[in-house]
């Protein structure tokens, strides 16, 4: 009586072990025929990338030269091989972008000769639909970079004066259209303040960002958020109220 639903249990078993077996075989093969195609241009743009979050972090170079360095670098791998070495249409074929803000997409550099095992940054990539977006925040011992990858989108940067305890003083320093393979970048002594919205569906964003560059900062590594539309005051400065990121959300994103 038993010799039927073992057998049974024994064949789906089996079965189910074949599919995870062939499922993780194309995996495998995708991943090597993927990783066959990075070009060696693309990987040299990856390694200098990370050279210069190491120089930052140990601070051979200061932040502002890091941002004027990294916005030369960016722009100079062609769009085709930053989408290829990202393995952009697998990461966003079936994206579910946020109903307001952003979508952070995780990824994986292909692990081949000349890619950076340990890198010095963190990235992802936002994904965004029309009208919404990355909410106005500012940072605290960081230097972040945005490239945009598709879609066009306005970005706003604003230089953070001083802080006070419930507010930032802000000075706007950049309101403009960015297009695919533009940039943008902040650090603790520029531009530190940024706000992108989605002008046309769909829109990506390579973010990447280098953490703990203020050796010695009491403030906490991340972000501020703000509402930028705050008191117009002297000098053309705003004064921005300390926001939660929900409440960031509900009003900008």
């Amino acid at each position: 009586m038993e010799t039927q639903p073992r057998s049974r249990r024994k064949f789906n078993a089996e079965a189910l072990g074949s599919l995870l077996t062939f499922s993780l075989l194309e995996t495998l093969c995708r991943h090597d025929l993927f990783a066959a195609e990075i070009r060696p241009d693309a990987i040299r743009w990856l390694a200098e990338v990370d050279e210069l979050g190491h120089d930052l972090k140990g601070q051979e170079i200061d932040q502002v030269a890091w941002q004027e360095k990294v916005e030369e670098l960016l722009p100079q791998l062609d769009m085709p091989s930053l989408l290829q070495l990202i393995d952009f249409d697998r990461l966003t074929a079936n994206v579910k972008f946020a109903e307001r803000g952003e979508r952070s997409l995780r990824f994986r550099f292909p692990q081949v000769k000349g890619v950076p095992t340990k890198l010095s940054f963190g990235k992802q990539i936002f994904a965004l639909r029309k009208g919404r977006s990355v909410v106005p925040h500012g940072h605290n011992n960081m230097a972040t970079a945005f490239l945009i990858l598709k879609g066009d989108l306005r970005g706003r940067h604003y230089d953070r004066v001083r802080d006070e305890p419930e507010h930032l003083i802000i000075k706007p320093t950049i309101d403009r259209k960015f297009v695919p393979g533009e940039c943008s970048t902040v650090s603790d002594y520029k531009d530190n303040v940024h706000w992108f919205q989605a002008i046309r569906e769909p829109a990506f964003i390579f973010n990447l960002h280098v953490l703990d560059v203020r050796p010695g900062s009491k403030l906490r590594t991340g972000r501020v958020y703000v509402d930028p539309e705050g008191e117009a005051i002297a000098g053309g400065l705003t004064r921005a109220r300390r926001i939660g990121f929900r409440e960031a959300n509900q009003m900008y994103g």
